[in-house]
């Protein structure tokens, strides 16, 4: 049997997508690799109770570790003495990597510069295969010459997902045959309350894909509409174009239920009988409706399983009973409010649109860099975005996201590709620029070239203002999350999407190409040594 080791964090973005249960995380990792035939020998997961970003050094922390098959958890202190701790016990794995006693590395939101410095130093030098999400992270570490055999971004992954990916690309690295491992595994989060568990931002990137798809199937539907207006299916069209969005509050109640109850099958059971009946009120109903149904599903099963009643009836109560009783206080008397709020914020929106829409543009391009290294973009500009698909099936932000976070991402990879000031940078340039353009996602992969100077990061935010200028020029609304090639046709306006598009990519890469030789060549880092 291999032997692998994972190394991470709790991480930024990852904390709402399975970061804060680390046992769970862990938990589904072991189970996959396991199933790989791959033993999960080495652990170094470092955790906090709150969100990565900016935190401060003194916040509570814990150290995760395995010790025959079995997790253990250090006792809790301050971050940076955990750090310490960590240090050291990256510098045994190291150890072990160098003596081919760890013959691959799962990273998940690790620190390749800090914490992590000697065992992905060593995995580079070993050459072993290494899987990782978290952006920033999984970019510096290919910079440092890892071998990546598996690579994405945090956003739209959970616990198995992110699992099942490093078990296939070990598994195919070596030879053997893999089947996912499905079913749920200790630690799935189901004890404490509730109350700690709701998190708006989680709930709405795991939803994330139900918008994604409802906007590729509106997109097909008026292309169809345009190429035969005569067979009357434009009504048939604008039926099924209110069906699918009515399927969004139905889709964010069931992820929020499941999330906050802590019982699987039977929150999504509870949240889809909350978010039909809360559907009158828009994604903001289907929200409040799926946090109720959550609440009330994790204390109605406590409290029928301590009255010795059957797990059955249980779950009838939990899954059924709790959904419906959530889903009609809201029909009854909070979804007209909820849908108030929800038409004030496209309201909002329009209403600057309509004032000067290439302003709007321009600043929203300016910002969404910082915004997503700040941590504010999953937490303000994203939701925002998902109200207006909610009623249009596409989003003015979204626009920007594609152009001004995406198209630059790929614009500064592909510069780099062509042009690099250090030889070494340009695999990494290389996979970035094409998960950019493919799948739509991973703009970190841009930060290794972004943050080596001053002049370079100026140059990627003067791009992204570019890029939103133009979205906000030919007032155009898209999405992001899907292939360059798809964005123009999700959008109201193809020609001016496919405009902001080049726009972006080709000012970002224009800009890098200059700026890189002006700079001049990075020292090699063979040479430094």
């Amino acid at each position: 049997m291999k032997k692998a080791a994972l190394i991470g964090s709790s991480g930024g973005n990852l904390y709402n997508l399975g970061g804060k249960d680390p046992g769970a995380l862990l938990a589904e990792m072991k189970k996959q690799l396991e199933a790989a035939d791959i033993e999960l020998s080495r652990v170094l997961f470092v955790a906090v109770n709150q969100p990565m970003d900016g935190v401060k050094p003194g916040v509570p922390a814990s150290l995760w570790t395995i010790e025959k098959g079995v997790f253990t958890v250090s006792e809790t202190k301050p971050l940076q003495e955990i750090n310490v701790l960590a240090k050291a016990a990256d510098a045994v794995m190291a150890d072990e990597i160098a003596k081919k006693e760890i013959e691959a590395l799962v990273m998940i939101s690790a620190d390749p510069e800090g914490i992590n410095r000697l065992s992905v130093e060593a995995a580079a030098k070993a050459g072993i295969p290494v899987t990782g999400t978290g952006g920033s992270s999984t970019s510096r570490a290919q910079a440092m010459g890892v071998r990546m055999a598996a690579v994405s971004g945090t956003t739209g992954t959970t616990n198995r997902t992110r699992a099942i990916a490093s078990a296939v690309a070990f598994a195919k690295h070596f030879g053997v045959k893999y089947r996912p491992a499905l079913g749920s595994v200790e630690g799935s989060g189901a004890s404490g309350s509730p109350f700690k568990r709701i998190n708006v931002r989680g709930i709405l990137m795991a939803s994330l894909p139900g918008f994604i798809a409802t906007a590729l199937s509106l997109a097909v539907w008026q292309i169809l509409v345009k190429a035969a207006p005569e067979a009357g299916i434009t009504a048939l069209f604008e039926t099924i174009q209110q069906k699918l969005l009515d399927i969004l509050p139905v889709i964010i109640a069931a992820v929020a239920a499941r999330q906050i109850s802590g019982h699987n099958e039977v929150g999504i059971v509870g949240g889809v009988a909350a978010g039909i009946l809360s559907a009158g009120g828009g994604i903001l109903g289907g929200l409040i409706g799926g946090i109720l149904a959550g609440i009330f599903i994790h204390y109605s099963i406590l409290f029928a399983l301590g009255k010795g009643w059957p797990g059955t009836t249980a779950n009838i109560v939990g899954g059924g009973l709790s959904g419906l009783a959530a889903g009609l206080l809201v029909f009854f008397f909070l979804a007209p409010l909820a849908l108030y709020l929800g038409n004030g914020v496209r309201g909002v929106i329009n209403w600057a649109l309509e004032i000067n829409a290439p302003l709007c543009g321009l600043i929203a391009g300016l910002l969404i860099w910082p915004a997503i290294m700040a941590g504010v973009y999953h937490a303000a500009i994203l939701p925002i975005a998902l109200f207006e698909m909610e009623k249009y099936g596409f989003s003015f932000l979204g626009a920007v996201d594609m152009c001004s976070l995406v198209m630059v991402s790929a614009g500064i990879t592909l510069a780099n590709i062509i042009a690099p000031r250090q030889f070494s940078e340009r695999p990494a340039a290389s996979v970035g620029f094409f998960i950019n353009m493919v799948f739509g996602t991973y703009v970190e992969a841009a930060y290794p070239f972004m943050l080596s100077s001053k002049a370079l990061f100026a140059a990627a935010l003067a791009a992204a203002g570019l890029g939103g200028l133009t979205v906000g020029i030919f007032n155009v609304k898209s999405t992001a999350y899907v292939a360059s090639f798809v964005a123009p046709g999700l959008s109201n306006n193809a020609a001016g999407m496919a405009a902001a598009m080049i726009v972006s990519l080709g000012s970002a890469c224009v800009l890098y190409l200059i700026l890189n030789k002006i700079l001049g060549k990075k020292p090699d880092a063979a040479a430094l040594e």
